[in-house]
């Protein structure tokens, strides 16, 4: 598994910010997954973020970690429109069958190009994800 998603699991709710118009915006998110070595996130075509990261993919995403560290994540989102990296999702994260299954036009799965990442924390020095 690569070290982002890998990272991005432990924090169990991490935040992804997108920029609508000059306005930032974030927002809690809690699934990941790993599909053929990149990292996934997923959220519903009706929602507002959906929208301000198909009009501006570039993105950064933090989340904490129970010790105390944190990740931060910066790249671009790509949607990802097959079966299969939504099927892969669904797989990684059980729960969020209660909200989407393939086939319900709403469920939508993005990954993370030139996705770079650290690892932080206020003991030791940053490390370097990807």
């Amino acid at each position: 598994m690569n070290r982002i998603t890998e990272e991005l699991q432990k924090t169990g709710t991490f935040y992804v910010a997108t920029v609508e118009g000059d306005q930032p915006r974030v927002r809690p998110f809690g699934a990941v997954a790993e599909f053929e070595g990149k990292t996934y996130i997923c959220t519903n075509n009706t929602k507002a973020c959906y929208a301000q990261m198909l009009a501006n993919p570039k993105t950064e995403i933090c989340g904490m970690q129970p010790d105390g560290s944190w990740v931060r994540v910066s790249g671009k989102l790509v949607r990802d429109d097959r079966d299969s990296a939504r099927e892969a999702m669904l797989n990684a994260n059980p729960g969020l069958g209660m909200m989407y299954h393939i086939g319900d036009g709403i469920f939508e799965v993005l990954y993370i190009e030139d996705a770079k990442g650290t690892k932080s924390s206020f003991t030791a020095a940053p490390e370097v994800l990807a």
